[in-house]
């Protein structure tokens, strides 16, 4: 009996000295963790300017030692219908969500792997042709390589695949079109490698469609349920997900991008094409038209209070609250430099060298990383000074400028000197 009682005893006593939650974050003023209100205050004008110019909307959030410290809607969600202003635009809030676009790589896809190579159910040294069956080399191919590629060469962006094959475009994708999520599959085992593995890094959008069916397979479950039910209900986020119009959100809890459908006003077109403005649909036309609105790369919705806490996870080393994700080692080893390039880590960006000026400015440190997004997002986690940022936006949602010079030029684009660098630069700038 009394062997019992100590067990008992002994037992709680471990459990009340070893079982620590993680750190969740709380709000807070700036001046409590170190920042000049009246400095904070001047990019509050300047991002103000800004959409008095015509940029669309914005959202901000800073993270500080685990306090929220600013949260920021400027701009609207939607001032379009077609190329038509709205008499009465629809304001952007804080609970505003807004299209990831490739920032999905970082917190659908590489939270999924860090998740499962913490579980020991996947390996970044794994081939690829593991997890994907029938992938690799052909006869016909000019450049070979698929059959020995790992998993660590798809995130590190060195395996031999153009940065975007247009598998949706007819005219540009030719024989790999495809507007199928299974016969894009069949399309990526296709595409000619256009260099040989491990000599160049070019970012490919290719490299995450691939990572998105690892997980599927692995999982054996479609990417959008396993990171909705095993990662986003777990931390209590209600904002996070793939296809919203599918899933209880309407439209104007999100914000719109591309005024005419994908067609840049007029100058691009392909069978389906969408033609009216999007809104609470991916914009990205290879995870709308080619896999369904659910894709490795892109297609992930959220706001910047869900983002806020993937982040704080990252902070954390891979937990929040009482769930654990994946452990420190897990986050380090994804967010080292590699040896070859030090701005790519596994997937995540990293602050390795002056190049990354115009995504992280010059006051993060070293060890900032992040990643970035065509619709006009960013994130920016920096561990050594325990802060994160994320700016969402929806930038296209506006004219082109001039469609047959440069379709992906928008007349709300922010001014030249207005890089995300340059915003970062004005929040570290801001603690004293």
């Amino acid at each position: 009996m009394k062997l019992n009682i100590i067990a008992t005893v002994l037992l709680a006593f471990s459990v009340s000295t070893f079982a620590v939650d993680y750190p969740v974050l709380s709000h807070t003023s700036p001046e409590n963790v170190g920042f000049d209100i009246k400095k904070l205050g001047k990019l509050d004008t300047w991002v103000t300017n800004q959409v008095q110019a015509g940029y669309s909307g914005m959202n901000i959030l800073i993270i500080k030692d685990n306090k929220i410290v600013l949260q920021k809607a400027w701009g609207e969600a939607k001032k379009y219908d077609g190329s038509r202003l709205m008499a009465v635009p629809i304001h952007a809030t804080t609970s505003t969500m807004y299209d990831l676009a490739s920032n999905t790589k970082m917190y659908a896809t590489n939270f999924a792997l860090q998740k499962l190579v913490y579980e020991g159910k996947i390996d970044v040294n794994d081939l690829v042709s593991k997890h994907i069956s029938g992938f690799g080399d052909t006869p016909e191919d000019n450049i070979k390589g698929k059959s020995t590629l790992r998993i660590s060469d798809i995130l590190h962006h060195v395996a031999g695949f153009p940065a975007d094959p247009q598998y949706p475009n007819k005219n540009v994708a030719g024989k790999l079109f495809s507007q199928d999520k299974s016969t894009t599959l069949e399309m990526i085992k296709h595409t000619p490698l256009q260099y040989r593995p491990g000599t160049q890094h070019i970012y490919s959008d290719v490299d995450y469609m691939i990572l998105g069916f690892i997980i599927e397979s692995v999982t054996g479950k479609p990417l959008d349920q396993y990171v909705e039910n095993n990662i986003y209900k777990p931390l209590g986020l209600k904002h996070t997900v793939f296809n919203p119009l599918e899933k209880g959100f309407t439209q104007q809890q999100i914000a719109a991008t591309e005024l005419n459908g994908n067609t840049r006003d007029g100058v691009i077109t392909f069978p389906n094409i969408r033609t009216e403005t999007v809104w609470g649909q991916v914009h990205d036309e290879k995870a709308w038209y080619s896999m369904g609105g659910v894709s490795g790369h892109a297609g992930l919705f959220s706001d910047t209070s869900d983002i806020a806490v993937l982040m704080q996870v990252m902070l954390n080393g891979g937990g929040y609250g009482n769930v654990k994700l994946f452990d420190k080692k897990t986050v380090d080893e994804f967010t080292g430099s590699s040896k070859e390039d030090a701005t790519f880590g596994l997937g995540w960006r990293v602050n390795g060298n002056a190049s990354m000026t115009p995504t992280f400015g010059v006051l993060a440190s070293s060890k900032t990383y992040g990643h970035t997004g065509w619709t006009g997002t960013l994130t920016a986690i920096d561990p050594i000074n325990h802060m994160a940022i994320v700016i969402l936006g929806n930038r296209p949602h506006s004219p082109v400028a001039d469609p047959k010079s440069n379709p992906n030029v928008f007349v709300s684009g922010l001014l030249p000197a207005a890089t995300y660098g340059w915003i970062v630069d004005q929040i570290y700038g801001a603690l004293k």
